[in-house]
């Protein structure tokens, strides 16, 4: 199931959605960014930076719609992080506001987290586990298990809370009741629908962004109608869940524990960074909570045009929002909000050193010092970035500072894709223009090019001969490579800038040609040779022969005529 993508031709050489994605979970293909699904820890990070707009939502509204027309009995779970997001209205002008669009009842997922809390409570009793990191956040989930699988064995084997509800609703009413959240959280759409160990818990998710655009079409103000209760006990201090920290004020409120510590993490960055800790096994005895999003779910990615403070969010709900433990469980065991964690790391095929080397070539990098790291592709170093293009997720052109050099000129253009070496030299021999060729040649990329001598690569002779004479050479022959290349040169003196041209024409195959039609032509007058002189000695042979067969001849026909004369 695709939750988000970007839309195509909105995405042209930004690459803001790459740089600010930390898994890089994004790949740049035709100049387009695509997510990769199987990669995406869907934080949604990407989609609230992109400069464009041009992010895809796959929405459930239409199939809330559809329940609610057929008349399902439809339950809505409300994240508790609405009472540090939406503001317009009371929290029982916001009931009102829901039950007005046909919700057949709302009730609090923190009802859901007070389940959950009783769970962690358990755990902490037990003492089992060496660290126990908490599993409310689905982003946070994915990436222990996709890119820290080593740390999956310490997630608390406990459903989230939204999950916990839409368990508890459904035991409560009937697995026929259709159970919709509605919350701030763009990851928890891939947990309702795309994890088939937990289907079946919730039927459709409503972000905070498409509830008000919902209820500006039906033209309904909470603040304009009554207020109703919540279809729930109060749960207490659970409300607190979205805030930094909240989660651990949730389970403290019961009870102290000393042999824990409880240590709590925000955002992505810092929960990459903790997760590397406890690969080390830096970390023992600690209760962790763990959020994607920088200060809890109350920042949301499908939030933030409801508020643009974390701070007023969090005062206000820490205001609100009681400190005493929920006394009113919901009837749920042990077994029923379970969850099993594991292994699901990726393996992306890794390129070798030299396949490295060779995409790094094709930007000119040819060296270490002409890997500038700059990032604007949105990847640290270029090594990673080279990586990402063997793997498919990244393309060439997307170097920022090479595409710059290439796009300085025209000139520059026809230079680059000309087979010949073009060099431009001052009068103290310091290389001032180099082609693509003249890189390859030389070995080295275009800016180290820039700061060397001609001299520390090849015989520099001709280029002195013509600044002293400030004649042209042309179409000399000379060796280069130890002999393995040959090259005609040419050298030209530019008098306004007082440097000199030089023209590399790789002609090593036409020299090899003409070599091998040379020795074809040698072999062929040799063998022509020996069978003139095998002729002539036949010839001689035959006349020998010849001779010899004639002088008998004679003798028998001068003794026949004598013999015929004496008979007379």
């Amino acid at each position: 199931m695709n939750v988000i993508d970007f839309k195509d031709a909105k995405c042209r050489h930004c690459y803001k959605c790459v740089r600010h994605c930390m898994v890089k979970a994004i790949a740049v293909v035709n100049e387009q960014a695509h997510i990769l699904h199987d990669h995406c820890i869907h934080c949604g990070h990407c989609l609230e930076v992109c400069p464009q707009n041009a992010k895809t939502f796959a929405s459930d509204l239409s199939r809330v719609k559809g329940y609610l027309a057929s008349g399902a009995k439809t339950v809505i779970s409300i994240a508790p992080s609405y009472l540090g997001v939406i503001e317009a209205g009371t929290p029982g002008q916001i009931v009102s506001a829901l039950l007005s669009l046909g919700f057949s009842e709302v009730r609090e997922t923190a009802e859901g987290a007070a389940l959950v809390t009783a769970e962690y409570q358990k755990l902490l009793d037990e003492k089992k586990m060496p660290n126990i990191i908490t599993t409310c956040c689905p982003a946070m989930n994915d990436l222990v298990e996709k890119y820290y699988p080593e740390c999956a064995s310490l997630m608390a084997p406990v459903v989230s809370p939204m999950i916990a509800h839409g368990r508890y609703i459904k035991k409560l009413y009937g697995d026929a009741t259709k159970v919709v959240f509605l919350g701030p959280c763009i990851a928890k759409k891939q947990e309702a629908e795309g994890d088939e160990r937990i289907a079946g818990a919730i039927d459709a998710i409503l972000t905070f962004e498409e509830l008000a655009l919902w209820m500006k079409q039906e033209g309904i103000d909470p603040a304009s109608l009554e207020e109703a209760p919540f279809g729930n006990p109060d749960p207490e201090v659970n409300r607190l869940y979205p805030v930094s920290g909240g989660v651990i004020l949730s389970v403290m409120a019961e009870k102290g524990d000393d042999f824990y510590q409880k240590v709590h993490v925000d955002g992505l960055e810092h929960c990459m960074e903790l997760l590397e800790c406890l690969k080390r096994g830096e970390l023992t005895h600690c209760f962790i909570e763990a959020n994607v999003c920088d200060g809890g779910c109350v920042k949301g990615p499908a939030s933030a045009r409801w508020n643009t403070s974390y701070v007023r969010a969090k005062v206000k709900m820490e205001r609100d929002a009681s400190h005493k433990p929920a006394r009113s469980l919901p009837d749920m065991a042990s077994r029923e909000l379970a969850r099993e964690f594991g292994d699901r790391g990726l393996f992306d095929k890794m390129p070798d050193e030299e396949e490295i080397r060779k995409i790094l070539r094709g930007t000119g990098k040819y060296t270490e010092s002409d890997e500038l790291n700059c990032g604007a592709c949105g990847y640290q170093t270029c090594r990673e970035k080279a990586i990402a293009v063997y793997q498919g997720r990244a393309e060439n052109d997307m170097c920022m500072p090479y595409a710059l050099i290439q796009s300085e000129s025209m000139s520059n253009v026809v230079l680059d894709v000309t087979p010949n070496v073009f060099l431009v030299v001052d009068s103290e021999f310091r290389i001032r223009e180099c082609n693509r060729k003249g890189q390859e040649l030389l070995g080295v990329g275009k800016e180290e090019a820039l700061s060397r001598y001609i001299f520390e690569f090849i015989e520099i002779d001709d280029i002195e001969e013509t600044f002293r004479t400030k004649e042209p050479i042309y179409n000399k022959k000379v060796k280069m490579e130890h002999g393995a290349l040959t090259m005609e040169e040419t050298i030209v003196y530019i008098k306004d800038i007082d440097c000199v041209l030089v023209r590399f024409q790789d002609i090593t195959q036409e020299e090899k040609l003409k070599e091998q039609h040379y020795h074809f032509k040698v072999d062929a007058l040799e063998i022509a040779q020996k069978v003139i002189e095998k002729q002539m000695m036949v010839a001689q042979e035959i006349a020998g022969l010849l001779g010899e067969t004639t002088a008998e001849t004679k003798v028998t026909m001068t003794k026949l005529r004598d013999a015929i004369l004496e008979e007379e």
